[in-house]
């Protein structure tokens, strides 16, 4: 493991992982200068959620963070007019915060650890496939989601996992578990239990937990 220094952007129910994309329109002040900063250095942020331990006034601007999150590269920038973002962040490897540093900065950054990342995507056993296809068609017939599933069938097992995991409306505790998942068939049996549990409600709740 390599420990470096990264700026941080703590947002809730946003995933990242490597080899994936995540597109984000930036508009608050802070977060302006951090990808102002990122661009003039290495392009990277760290991608972390918050943990959700209630709304007391001070942890607002500075929330506890989940121990692992993903190194995002600037892939694309389109600078507004107005002074906002639009990006798309390139996953590159997850991390794991070792300590939260102290700056100036108006954005957060931390010491972390960057975990190997393998070079080669992995798969899934035809029955893990097709158990996930199958629950995904379910749950989202049940939400009324349209999806192109001729799209979904031509996406490699990887894309597929971790592109559910991503755009999947869990609650930030299902999501981190997503991201902390061992590997991608563990990842992909915990995404047919969260649909399973999920599509057991009313369509009111999001999935927790908690």
């Amino acid at each position: 493991m390599t420990a470096t220094r990264l700026s941080i952007f703590p947002l809730a129910g946003a995933l990242l992982f490597p080899r994936m994309h995540l597109p984000l329109h930036i508009f608050e002040p802070r977060y302006r200068a951090m990808v102002s900063d990122a661009m003039a250095r290495d392009r990277r942020i760290g991608m972390i959620q918050p943990r959700v331990v209630g709304e007391r006034a001070k942890d607002a601007q500075r929330p506890p963070l989940f121990d692992l999150g993903c190194v995002g590269r600037i892939a694309e920038v389109e600078a507004l007019d107005d002074g906002r973002y639009d990006i798309v962040l390139e996953g590159v490897s997850l991390f794991r915060v070792v300590r939260e540093l102290d700056v100036t900065t108006p954005f957060r950054q931390v010491e972390a650890d960057l975990l190997p990342t393998s070079d080669d995507a992995e798969a899934l056993s035809i029955a893990h496939r097709a158990s996930l296809e199958s629950e995904s068609r379910r749950f989202a017939d049940a939400q009324g989601y349209a999806v192109d599933w001729d799209s979904v069938a031509r996406l490699d097992d990887e894309a597929l996992v971790n592109g559910i995991a991503q755009i999947a409306p869990f609650d930030s505790a299902a999501k981190q578990a997503l991201l902390e998942a061992p590997d991608l068939t563990s990842r992909a049996e915990l995404i047919v239990q969260l649909m399973q549990f999920f599509g057991r409600h009313d369509g009111e709740d999001r999935v927790t937990l908690q």
